[in-house]
């Protein structure tokens, strides 16, 4: 039998049986299996074909495993608090989690943490490349949705905060999921909240180009390979279909479901939705702890996988050409990596992976140099002004202290009352 041209990577919550199980969409045949903890929502990913990552559920850590080696763990990517989501870049060549309210950006060659982008005030809840990786879009419970540009945050010096290319600002409430089309910089994304809404973007200029209302809140969202369509997993367990061709030039609509299409089979919210590359099949997850797959065209569900546990990732991949293979290894290994900035880690010791340059190698024992005696007047003319600075540089200290402990206290406070309000707008 040929293998599968397209699988399915799903993972639950209770991640008894294994993290992350892989599927024939046609068949249901399960193909591997990926022991060890269970994923967060959002937070599942594979990585340049080789790797597959998973943010361990509310953990400090990311799981890796070789995409052949299903039955061993094999390391650990340790983070400075709880991965909320995930993302690998279609390249192979970054990778992006939201830690908290941050974004950290790693080089995945070298392990190095590139920039943390703390733009947002609230946690972030879902991050996605385009297809060209030049742009990784980040979504947070602040209701805002930001682009980022990675050559211009790489660029950025690092005593400054890298700041998004676009700040879309049109939600109201918390962002459940986003989704980004072809085209690269050129290209269209989509988002959902729990304002009910879902809306279409152009990533080039930023500008908003259709926003639809719904009935219930959106929990997730995926667009066709054509984008004629944009599908919208509802917090009721529908699935409604919006057709970008048949509306009418308003910005502003209403979906009725009685006009427009709507696939039904779940009985509770549907967490996420993936596209097959041929847009023939829609595959979507549940908290009914179940993953279905629908034809399109006719809207049967043509299939339901059950889980142990409400569905937090499910998505479709065109299958690696060694992941079925159990002989075969990844083509480069992963660096251990780091969790701090480059300036903030040092690089005195040999280990941080820097390189010592030293200078006047072949008069080291000479005297009297004129390099040397700069410094020692450097050294004598410090030392008076060293005592007087000491006690203001421990003030500063401790005054800065002081304030990061109000700020954080400050944070606080805002996150509370911005839960509050909105676990009191959405009830129902």
């Amino acid at each position: 039998m040929a293998a599968p041209m397209e699988l399915v990577l799903s993972a639950d919550a209770a991640g008894q049986v294994a993290n992350c199980t892989v599927w024939d969409p046609l068949t249901g045949s399960v193909l591997l299996t990926y022991r060890g903890g269970n994923s967060t929502g959002r937070g599942l990913a594979v990585l340049g074909g080789q790797y597959l990552l998973g943010g361990q559920l509310g953990k400090n850590y990311i799981n890796v495993w070789e995409l052949q080696r299903k039955d061993q763990l094999q390391q650990k990517i340790v983070c400075p608090g709880p991965v909320t989501c995930l993302a690998a870049s279609p390249n192979g060549l970054y990778l992006v989690a939201g830690i908290s309210e941050s974004i950290y950006l790693w080089e995945v060659c070298t392990g190095r943490l590139l920039a943390i982008m703390n733009c947002h005030y609230q946690d972030v809840t879902c991050l996605t490349f385009t297809d060209d990786s030049s742009h990784f879009l980040s979504g947070a419970k602040d209701s805002l949705v930001m682009v980022w540009n990675i050559y211009s945050v790489l660029q950025v010096e690092a005593s400054r905060v890298p700041e998004p290319r676009h700040m879309w600002s049109h939600h109201s409430l918390p962002i459940t999921d986003l989704q980004c089309g072809i085209g690269g910089p050129q290209s269209r994304a989509v988002t959902s909240s729990l304002d009910q809404t879902v809306k279409l973007w152009d990533i080039s200029s930023g500008d908003i180009l259709l926003s639809v209302l719904f009935d219930v809140r959106i929990m997730s969202v995926a667009l066709d390979p054509a984008e004629y369509h944009i599908f919208c997993g509802g917090s009721d367990g529908s699935i409604f279909q919006v057709d970008l061709l048949a509306w009418t030039v308003h910005r502003e609509r209403t979906f009725n479901q009685e006009q427009e299409k709507v696939f039904k089979g779940h009985r509770n919210q549907v967490t996420c939705l993936s596209v097959s590359l041929d847009g023939s099949m829609l595959v979507s997850g549940s908290h009914d702890e179940t993953v279905c797959v629908w034809d399109i065209q006719s809207k049967q569900c043509l299939r339901t996988v059950p889980h142990r546990g409400p569905v937090t990732n499910a998505f479709i991949i065109s299958a690696p050409a060694n992941m079925l293979r159990a002989e075969s290894k990844p083509s480069f290994p992963l660096p251990r990596f780091s969790k701090h900035l480059q300036g903030a880690e040092g690089c005195e010791g040999p280990e941080s992976g820097g390189i010592i340059l030293r200078l006047g190698r072949n008069q080291q024992g000479l005297e009297g140099t004129y390099l040397q005696r700069a410094e020692q007047l450097h050294t004598l003319l410090g030392e008076s002004e060293g005592k007087n600075l000491s006690g203001l540089v421990e003030q500063l200290r401790s005054r800065t202290s002081e304030l990061e402990e109000e700020l954080n206290m400050v944070r606080k406070i805002n996150k509370d009352l911005f839960d509050f309000s909105a676990s009191i707008i959405t009830k129902q």
